[in-house]
Formats: C-alpha cells, structure tokens, sequence
C-alpha cells in the first residue's frame, strides 16, 4: 500500500509489531481481513528495516536520496467538508497535500491516491479509527512528495512541475462508499468514501483544476483500485479537450483462489461491497449481470472504462501472494513462510504456483493488450507499489523492461511517443528488479 511519511508513523509500525502475535492466533478470514487493513506498515517497515535487493550486502540507505525542503509537503485539511458529510470513518475531517506547478506544469495535474486496504466489519473499520486510515487525527502532518510526485526533473521528468496532489486515504472502501447504508447503532462510524471523492474534486477544482490543460489520476493499492472506480467520473469533470488519463498502480487484484481452494478475496469484496454500500460507485452494466462483488475486481472495471488506463503491476506483487494466494491460514503448517517473505527462498514447487499465478494475471489482461490506448508494465518484481517512490520510478538503478523505466514507460503513454505495453519476462530473469525480503534486519 502507499505508504505515509515513514518518521511520522513510526510509533504505528511499532503498535503492529506488538499486535502481530495475536493476529497470527486468528481464522484463516478473520488474518486475512485484519491483513489487508493492516499491509501498509507491512510495507513501511519493508522500506524502513529490510533489504530491497537480492544482494543481502547491499546499503539500503545508499539507494534513497537526500531529502530537501521541497520533498515536504504539509497536511491541509478539507475544512468544508463536514457541511456536506464528507468525512473520515471516524467523523474527521479528510485531508491532503498539495504542490502547486510551475512553469510548463502550470496547467497540468497529477493526482495521487493513497492506498491502505479495506475494511469489511464494524470491528475492521472501527479499529482504523485509530490510525491515519480511518482518522485525520493520526495522520501524519508532513510526507515526502518523491517518485511520481517529485519535484525534481532528475526523478521524475514528465510530471516534476505539474500540480501534484497526494490524496490520504481515511474511508476503507476506496473513496466509494454510501452512506445509505450507514449502521447507527452506536459505533459512529461514517461511510462517506464518495462524498469524500466528491469534496475533495470540488476543492481541486477551487485551487486550478478547472484551468487543467492535462491531467492524471492515479493512486496506489486500493488508491490504485479507486482510480479506477472514478476514472470516468474524473474524465468528465473536465472539459473534453483535456487530456484525461488514469494509472493504477498495484491496484490490479484478482479474483483467485488460494492455495487450499477457498476463493478469500472475493468473500471479503462481497462484504466491503455490502458493508458500504458501494452499488452506486461502480458500474451499473457490471452490477445488473454479475455478482456484485466481482464488479469490484478491475478485470471487470476496465471492461467499462472509456478513458485511457495505465496499468503499472508486479505479476509477483508481494501483497497478493501474502494475502490472496497464500494468506497465512492457509498455510498451517508453514511451508510457505520462508518463500513468503522472500521469494528467493522459494523451492521449485513453490515458484510454479507462482507463475501460475503470474498466468493468471496475463489471462486476466488478455483483453485489455488489445485496447490501443491502454498502457502497462507488468514487472517481475517480489513488490508492491512502484510509482510512490523514486528508487522504483526512475533512477539510474531502477527496475526497466526492454531499458525503459516505469517513469519512462508511463510517460510515452501518457504522451502518445510510443506504443508502452511492456510485460517482463518470468521470475527471476530481470537483474533490475527491486525485490522486497522480509527476512533482512
């Protein structure tokens, strides 16, 4: 998931170390459930306390660069939500952080959705009132704006200079939650995802988004899966002569079984589906002749999309196979434990089942190589998110297919330079992949 200023959320990473020996003691849903919320520190404390690379030897601190004034951006909260009720879980306010562009980006926007999970019970979401999840309260007051939201040319050349806006994510349904469904049974907890969605487009629209001569909605994890829900939605917005894209970025979930056969993915779907009211958010063709979870897969989102997507994915992404897979109750008696923590430790067997995943996930694609103004890069790298942070966006040691970053790749979509369908061999055959392992100190 994205993943907010490590500094400012180091005491949570702290609170889940302490609460991860009882959450191994849970079932099989409920470990699956409580994962998904809490993934994200899974993934600051992967950039923060373990290696990246296959290297064990290598300096994880050699990788990131200097952090300067302008990487810091402050909180500002949407002060006239509440008049319309659009609010966090916890009845707070929403917030975000703005740069405003310059020079040639003056005009020009690139919008970023934090990711975070689900919640999908009373007991799951209440409990992200307690963190910036669920609550501005706990919300980190300043965030390092770097990969595609950096300020600097060097790192990120086609958006260095556009107005660039991380958006936090506090309502646990991917900013498209009803409140129709709202419980008032005394748990005072406000599912407002849309009305978020929609304040939030409002106050944008106040601070220049209206002039916008181009613009991009992207987000990570379940921002990736929100940018997908309200691309449309964002495209028509805006005038028809702006240039209106869309990138999700680790937010192509998939509708699998784990490794025991139980389908745990789209259980939970169907109760964040149910739990908040998400009918009204996704589209109304899908709804009428699916099963309402599945509409919430993007397999079945893009079939409806009319703007251009993105779709930046790991066909190894670390979190799927962590909690789609191979979710830790399906693996009792932990044959999976080391390869799940790095993938290099995986045995023969085991890498098999992976690439089947990997299958999966390019059947699941089929259909979409064939729109021409869809993108990809489908990389082969044991990651999650690739687009928050410089190391993976564009460096001179970022991961590449056929030599092009993902910063590169995006951008010759987003421009129309060149045809950016890339799919990475299978794994381990990229020597620029970044590698998350869980199991380095």
């Amino acid at each position: 998931m994205a993943v907010e200023n490590l500094a400012s959320n180091s005491m949570a990473n702290i609170s889940w170390l302490h609460g991860l020996q009882w959450w191994r003691n849970w079932g099989k849903r409920d470990w699956a459930i409580s994962a998904i919320g809490f993934a994200v520190f899974v993934f600051a404390l992967a950039f923060v306390s373990y290696s990246w690379n296959s290297n064990p030897d290598s300096n994880l601190s050699s990788t990131f660069h200097q952090i300067t004034a302008t990487d810091l951006v402050d909180l500002t909260l949407l002060h006239n939500a509440t008049r319309r009720g659009a609010v966090c879980l916890d009845g707070s306010l929403p917030g975000y952080h703005f740069q405003r562009g310059f020079g040639s980006g003056a005009n020009s926007w690139v919008l970023y959705i934090e990711g975070g999970g689900w919640c999908n019970t009373i007991e799951s979401c209440f409990w992200r009132r307690e963190i910036h999840l669920g609550s501005s309260k706990h919300m980190g007051h300043r965030v390092h704006f770097t990969g595609i939201l950096s300020p600097h040319q060097t790192q990120n050349p086609e958006f260095f200079n556009w107005n660039r806006v991380k958006v936090q994510y506090c309502d646990g349904a991917s900013l498209a939650g009803h409140p129709d469904n709202e419980l008032r049974n005394g748990t005072r907890l406000f599912f407002r995802g849309q009305l978020i969605w929609e304040a939030l487009m409002d106050k944008f629209f106040s601070l220049g988004l209206s002039k916008a001569k181009q613009a991009l909605l992207a987000g990570c994890s379940a921002g990736g899966l929100a940018a997908l829900i309200h691309c449309d939605e964002f495209r028509g917005l805006l005038p028809k002569n702006v240039t209106v894209k869309c990138l999700a970025d680790a937010g192509f979930f998939l509708d699998e079984k784990d490794v025991i056969e139980n389908p745990t993915m789209r259980y939970f779907f169907r109760d964040v589906f149910i739990l908040h009211g998400l009918r009204k958010s996704l589209h109304k063709h899908c709804i009428a002749r699916k099963e309402p979870a599945e509409c919430l897969f993007p397999k079945e989102i893009i079939k409806n999309i009319a703007t251009p997507v993105f779709l930046l994915q790991s066909a190894y992404d670390f979190w799927q196979i962590q909690n789609i897979l191979i979710p830790e109750g399906s693996d009792p008696y932990h044959y999976w434990q080391k390869c799940r923590l790095d993938i290099h430790n995986c045995n023969a067997t085991q890498v098999e089942i992976l690439q089947g995943y990997r299958r999966s996930l390019l059947k699941a694609l089929k259909e979409f190589q064939k729109n021409k103004e869809g993108g990809m890069f489908i990389s082969s790298c044991f990651i999650h998110c690739q687009a928050w942070m410089t190391e993976t966006w564009h460096a001179p040691t970022s991961p590449r297919i056929n030599n092009k970053t993902i910063a590169e790749s995006v951008g010759d979509w987003y421009f129309n330079r060149n045809a950016s369908k890339k799919i990475d061999c299978p794994f381990l055959c990229n020597p620029t992949c970044y590698h998350v392992n869980f199991t380095h100190g």
